[in-house]
C-alpha cells in the first residue's frame, strides 16, 4: 500500500463483524512486546504462542482485541480505544517503543518537482532513500496526510477509495530490515490491535524466498494462508531505473468460513481487505533492467489508517467509521436525509461529500489555493464536484435559515472540528478556509447555472440537426464532457435531461474524452519517482558545506569538486562555466525565497596577485545541505584540492539582508491592517525588489497600502534591533513564531524577531537593525491567482534608486506640459478630457458617413421565397470600423421592412475583420438566430461573434478571407429563407 504508484484494489461493502472482546492474556504481551526496539529482534512472538494466549473466554467471540494495560474496559473506554484518533495514536507510540522517531507530517504540497501533491507516506524521505541527503535518525514513524485524484469517479462506489486519506508508516533508512518489519508489523496487527491471527493472510514476491520463511517459521503463518504473487501486484520500482524491491501485504479476511480453497485471490473484495502493506527497498535497478543490492537496505511501510478503523470499528466500508461519518451526517443533516435509511444512489452523494471536504479542507490549510491550474485545479474540481453533488442531494442554504447561503463551510466546520489530531493548524486557518470555500461556491454555482443554459442550446441544436437530416438527435460526446469538465455538469445528470427530450448521448465520445484526461492526470500525479541521477556519485564523495555566511563575507576554504555540464572535473580553465563545491562557505544559497549571494572565489600567486579568479553569479544547494557555487572562470585555472579565498560581494548581500527583512514586516503589516487570518502563499528576495504573494479574497484599497507602508516606515525609524536565536521547533512554535511558506525545519530552527513586531522561523540574511532599511515602498499589489494576491516592493538602496528615478520622470513631465509638480493631474485630466471630445466628434463622424453608405446600399436588398417574401442584403463596406457598422445595420433594420435579413462586413485595419447581422422578427421567427449565424460566419474569417437572436457582431483576422464568407452568409440565408418563404 505504501509507497506504491497504483490505486488499492477494489473493495465492496461487507456485512457487520462480530463484537469486540477483551482478551486479558494479551496484556501480558504486548507489555513484553513493546519493550523490544529492533536489532536482534528480542521479544518476538510465535504465531502458537499468540494463538494459545489469544483465546478467547468461553462465550466470547472470536473477533477479539489486545488491552496494552488493563483486561477490563466500560463500554464507553472501549469505544474510546478503537476511535480512528487512538489506532493514529496507539500505531505511533508501538513505533516509538521500538526505536522510531515520532515525526510530523510532511504538507499536502510536497518539495519535490515530480509530484503534484503528497501521495504516499515516503515522498518526505525520499532525498534518504535516494542517498542524496543523510539521514537524520536511523529509524522513523508518521502518520502521513496523503491525496491522490486518480480514481476520484469510484469514490463513493467503492467501500475504500478515497482522496484523501492518512498513511501510518515506519520506516528504517539502513537500519532493520525484513526480520524486524515483519515481525513488528505482526505484533502490531495481532497484538496491539488484537486482529485473530487465523484471519490474517499474507502476499509475498513470488521470488522472495527470504520473506516467505521469515513469515511461515519466524512468525508461524501457515503456508496455506502465504500467497506468492507476481511482479505487478508485490515488486514495488520507482520508475524505469533506481530504488526497488518486493514487498509483502498483510489481508484481513471477512469470511475465514470459507476455508482455503476459496482464497486462490486475495484480490477478491468480498472476502479481503489490504491494510498493510512493507516495502523492502534493497535493489537498484540499472539502465539494463538487471538489480544490484543497494549499499543502505530500507524499509518503507504504509498501513491505511481508514482501512484498519473500519476493521475495528465493525463497520461495512471505510466512510462509516468515525473519522468521516460526522462529515456525512452533517451533510445528511443539510440534505435533510437519514445515511442510515438512504437508498444506495444517496448514500453514494453523501459518502462523496464526506471524502472530498475532507481532501479540499486539508489542502486549502496547506496553502492551496483554487485555480485553473496544478494543485489549485485540484481542489476547484473537488470543490466544485461537491457543489453539483449537494444539488443533487437537495442542499439549499447553509442550514442556519439563509436559503442563498452556501453549505461548503457548514460542513466545512466539522472537518475542522475533527482535524485537531491530524493537523493542529487547521484550526487556526479555519477562517480563510471557510472565506474561501464561501467564495469558490458561490462563483460556480453562476457557472453550473451557465451550463444548464448551455445544456438547453446543445440538446436544441441536435434535435434541430436530425430534424433536418432525418436522423435520431443524439449529444456529441465532447459536448457532454465539456459540461462536465468545465462547467461542472454532471454526466449522470446531462443524461436524465437528454433522454427527457428524447436524445440520446454519445457515451463512447465522453468515454474516450475521459480517458484521455485520466491519462494525462495519472501520467503527471501519481507515481513517485526515485530515479538515481548522476550527481548522486558526486554528492556519495563531498561531505556537507559549512556555512559562515551569518557571521563573515570572506573565508578561506579547499575545492572539494568541480562539475562541468554535469560531469565532475579535476581542472577548469578561463572561460569556461563551472560549479564549484567547497569545504566552507560564506555565500547564502537560495533558499527561503532569498536568491543566492554574488561574489568572486580567487586562487592567489602570490604578492597579493591573484592566479585564478572565478566570478559567482548564483549558489544553490543540492544533495541536501551542499552549496553548489555556480560561476565562470574569469582567469587562470581552478584545480580540485586548491585553497581558493572566498569573496561575497558585500553590497549584494546588503541589498538581500534589507529586502528580507522587510519582508518579515511587511506580513506584519498585513496581518495588522487586514486581518492575523492572511497567510503567506510565496515569496522572492532578490537585490532589486521584493515580492510577497499571500492569501486575501479581493484588492487592496489605496488607504489600506498607505496604512501598510507608514506601519513599516514607522517600525524602520523607530530602530529595531533584531534578535536571532536558534531554538527547538516545538519551543519556536509555542513562542508565537510563523513559519515560511514552502520551508522544512529540523529540530532545531533558526528565529529571526524583529521585538514587538514579528517572529519567525527563518534561515535567511537579515540586517542587524531596522534603521538598515532607510525606506520603504509598495510599487504594485495585483491578483494572480483566485484568493492570493501579490505585492511587489523595495527597500533600502533599491528604495532610494526607485525615488529617483520617479522625480526623474515627474520632472521630465513637468517640463514636456509646461506645468509645475503640482499641477501635474489637473493638465492631464484636461488633455484627456479634450481627447474624449474629439473622439467622440470623430465616431460620430465616421457613424453618419457609415449611414450614408447604408442609404445607398439599401436599394440592393432582394426579394426570396414564394407567397412570404424576405429582403437579404449583404454586402461589405470597405474600411468602416466595427461600431460605425453598427450603426449602418440599425440603420437598415429601420428602413428595409420586415421581414428583412442583413449581413454586412468590413476591414477597418490590417488583419482585422468586422462583421455584423441584423434579423428582423419575421427572420427570427423561422428560427434563423443571429447570433449563432454571424459566428459561424466569421469562423470563415478566423475569428468567432456572437449576440442577440436579432443582432449580433463579431469578428476576425483574415481579410483576405471577407468576400467569400460575405458570400457563404448570402447563400445560406437565401437556402434557408428561400423554402421557408410561403
Amino acid at each position: 500500500m505504501e509507497g506504491l504508484a497504483v490505486p488499492f484494489p477494489h473493495l465492496l461493502p461487507l456485512p457487520p463483524f462480530p463484537k469486540l472482546a477483551t482478551v486479558t492474556a494479551v496484556a501480558a504481551i504486548s507489555t513484553s512486546t513493546s519493550t523490544s526496539t529492533g536489532g536482534g529482534g528480542g521479544g518476538f512472538i510465535s504465531l502458537k504462542q499468540q494463538q494459545l494466549q489469544l483465546r478467547p473466554r468461553r462465550g466470547s467471540p472470536p473477533y477479539c482485541t489486545a488491552s496494552s494495560s488493563s483486561s477490563s474496559h466500560s463500554q464507553s473506554e472501549e469505544e474510546e480505544r478503537v476511535s480512528g484518533d487512538s489506532i493514529r495514536e496507539r500505531f505511533l507510540n508501538f513505533y516509538a517503543s521500538r526505536g522510531h522517531k515520532v515525526l510530523p507530517s510532511a504538507s499536502l504540497v510536497p518539495d519535490d518537482p515530480t509530484v503534484l501533491l503528497t501521495i504516499a507516506g515516503m515522498l518526505q524521505f525520499k532525498p534518504i532513500f535516494l542517498g542524496n541527503v543523510p539521514r537524520q535518525v536511523p529509524r522513523a514513524t508518521t502518520s502521513q496526510r496523503c491525496i491522490r485524484t486518480n480514481d476520484v469517479n469510484n469514490v463513493g462506489n467503492t467501500s475504500r477509495h478515497h482522496t484523501f486519506f492518512e498513511m501510518l508508516g515506519n520506516f528504517s533508512f539502513g537500519d532493520y530490515f525484513k526480520k524486524q518489519a515483519i515481525q513488528w508489523a505482526w505484533d502490531l496487527s495481532t497484538v496491539e490491535f488484537g486482529l485473530p491471527p487465523q484471519r490474517l493472510w499474507i502476499s509475498v514476491y513470488q521470488d522472495d524466498d527470504e520473506s516467505f520463511q521469515l513469515w511461515s517459521q519466524q512468525v508461524g503463518v501457515p503456508v496455506e494462508r502465504i500467497k506468492r504473487l507476481g511482479e505487478d501486484d508485490n515488486f514495488w520500482t520507482s520508475g524505469v531505473t533506481g530504488p526497488c524491491g518486493p514487498c509483502s501485504e498483510i489481508y484481513y479476511d471477512f469470511h475465514p468460513e470459507r476455508g482455503y480453497i476459496d482464497a486462490q485471490d486475495l484480490g477478491d473484495d468480498t472476502r479481503f481487505i489490504e491494510f498493510y502493506n512493507l516495502v523492502f527497498m534493497q535493489y537498484n535497478k540499472k539502465d539494463d533492467g538487471s538489480l544490484e543490492p543497494l549499499k543502505q537496505m530500507n524499509i518503507d511501510t504504509g498501513l491505511g489508517l481508514e482501512r484498519l478503523a473500519r476493521i475495528l470499528q465493525k463497520v461495512p466500508n471505510n466512510y462509516e467509521t468515525d473519522l468521516i461519518l460526522p462529515i456525512i451526517e452533517k451533510a445528511s443533516q443539510l440534505a435533510n436525509v437519514s445515511y442510515g435509511i438512504s437508498d444506495d444512489q444517496t448514500k453514494r452523494y453523501l459518502k462523496i461529500v464526506g471524502d472530498h471536504m475532507r481532501a479540499i479542507v486539508f489542502l486549502i490549510s496547506d496553502g492551496v489555493v483554487p485555480s485553473n491550474v496544478g494543485r489549485g485545479y485540484v481542489v476547484r474540481r473537488l470543490i466544485r464536484r461537491v457543489v453539483r453533488t449537494g444539488r443533487l442531494l437537495g442542499i439549499k442554504g447553509d442550514g442556519r435559515g439563509d436559503l442563498e447561503g452556501a453549505f461548503l463551510p457548514t460542513i466545512a466546520e466539522k472537518v475542522v472540528e475533527l482535524s485537531t489530531h491530524i493537523d493542529a493548524d487547521v484550526k487556526n486557518r479555519a477562517p480563510r478556509i471557510l472565506e474561501e470555500l464561501k467564495r469558490e461556491e458561490f462563483r460556480f454555482v453562476q457557472t453550473l447555472e451557465r451550463g444548464e443554459k448551455l445544456l438547453d442550446e446543445k440538446l436544441a441544436d441536435a434535435i434541430s440537426s436530425a430534424e433536418r437530416n432525418g436522423s435520431v438527435p443524439c449529444l456529441a460526446g465532447e459536448d457532454v464532457f465539456i459540461l462536465y469538465d468545465t462547467y461542472g455538469f454532471p454526466m449522470e445528470i446531462t443524461k436524465e435531461v437528454a433522454e427527457e427530450r428524447g436524445v440520446c448521448i454519445d457515451m463512447n465520445g465522453f468515454d474516450i474524452e475521459m480517458e484521455k484526461q485520466r491519462r494525462q492526470s495519472q501520467a503527471a500525479h501519481n507515481t513517485v519517482k526515485l530515479a538515481i541521477g548522476s550527481g548522486t556519485n558526486i554528492a556519495d564523495n563531498v561531505p556537507d558545506t559549512e556555512f559562515i555566511g551569518y557571521e563573515s563575507l570572506y573565508c578561506k576554504a579547499i575545492v572539494a569538486s568541480l562539475v562541468v555540464n554535469g560531469d565532475p572535473a579535476v581542472q577548469v580553465s578561463e572561460g569556461s562555466n563551472v560549479e564549484v563545491l567547497l569545504n566552507k562557505t560564506p555565500f547564502y544559497a537560495e533558499s527561503g525565497g532569498q536568491i543566492g549571494d554574488h561574489g568572486f572565489l580567487y586562487i592567489s600567486e602570490g604578492e597579493n596577485q591573484p592566479k585564478a579568479v572565478v566570478e559567482i553569479i548564483d549558489v544553490q544547494k543540492s544533495f541536501g545541505n551542499i552549496f553548489v557555487h555556480k560561476g565562470r572562470v574569469q582567469k587562470g585555472v581552478v584545480e580540485v584540492g586548491k585553497q581558493v579565498e572566498a569573496t561575497v560581494d558585500v553590497k549584494l548581500r546588503q541589498r538581500a539582508k534589507v529586502h528580507h527583512t522587510a519582508t518579515h514586516l511587511l506580513q506584519a503589516a498585513l496581518k495588522k491592517v487586514i486581518g492575523q487570518e492572511t497567510s503567506q502563499a510565496g515569496s522572492l528576495v532578490a537585490f532589486d525588489r521584493l515580492r510577497f504573494d499571500f492569501n486575501f479574497h479581493r484588492p487592496l484599497l489605496d488607504s489600506e497600502l498607505a496604512e501598510i507602508e507608514v506601519l513599516i516606515n514607522g517600525w524602520i525609524e523607530n530602530a529595531i534591533l533584531l534578535q536571532t536565536k536558534v531554538m527547538p521547533l516545538a519551543d519556536a512554535k509555542r513562542a508565537g513564531a510563523i513559519a515560511m511558506f514552502g520551508e522544512k525545519y529540523g529540530e532545531e530552527v533558526r528565529v529571526v524577531e524583529v521585538p514587538g513586531v514579528s517572529m519567525e522561523l527563518c534561515g535567511g540574511t537579515h540586517v542587524s537593525n531596522t534603521s538598515e532599511i532607510r525606506g520603504f515602498k509598495v510599487i504594485s499589489e495585483q491578483g494572480i491567482a483566485s484568493g492570493v494576491r501579490r505585492i511587489e516592493a523595495v527597500a533600502g538602496e533599491a528604495f532610494i534608486e526607485y525615488v529617483n528615478a520617479r522625480d526623474s520622470y515627474l520632472k521630465q513631465l513637468c517640463s514636456t506640459l509646461k506645468v509645475k509638480p503640482e499641477e501635474v493631474t489637473a493638465r492631464i485630466e484636461n488633455l484627456l478630457e479634450e481627447l474624449r471630445v474629439a473622439r467622440n466628434e470623430n465616431s460620430a463622424v465616421r457613424a453618419k458617413a457609415a449611414v450614408y453608405k447604408a442609404s445607398v446600399i439599401a436599394n440592393r436588398a432582394f426579394l426570396v421565397g414564394n407567397s412570404k417574401q424576405y429582403r437579404i442584403l449583404v454586402e461589405c463596406l470597405d474600411d468602416v470600423d466595427a461600431e460605425s457598422l453598427k450603426s449602418a445595420a440599425e440603420y437598415l433594420m429601420e428602413t428595409l421592412a420586415d421581414p428583412a435579413a442583413i449581413v454586412l462586413g468590413s476591414c477597418p485595419g490590417e488583419g482585422k475583420v468586422s462583421l455584423v447581422a441584423a434579423f428582423t422578427p419575421g427572420v427570427v421567427d423561422q428560427g434563423i438566430q443571429a447570433g449563432k449565424f454571424i459566428g459561424q460566419i466569421a469562423k470563415l474569417c478566423g475569428g468567432g461573434g456572437g449576440g442577440r437572436p436579432n443582432f449580433a457582431q463579431a469578428g476576425g483576422r483574415k481579410p483576405d478571407n471577407l468576400a467569400d464568407a460575405l458570400e457563404k452568409a448570402k447563400s445560406e440565408l437565401i437556402a434557408h429563407l428561400g423554402e421557408n418563404g410561403n
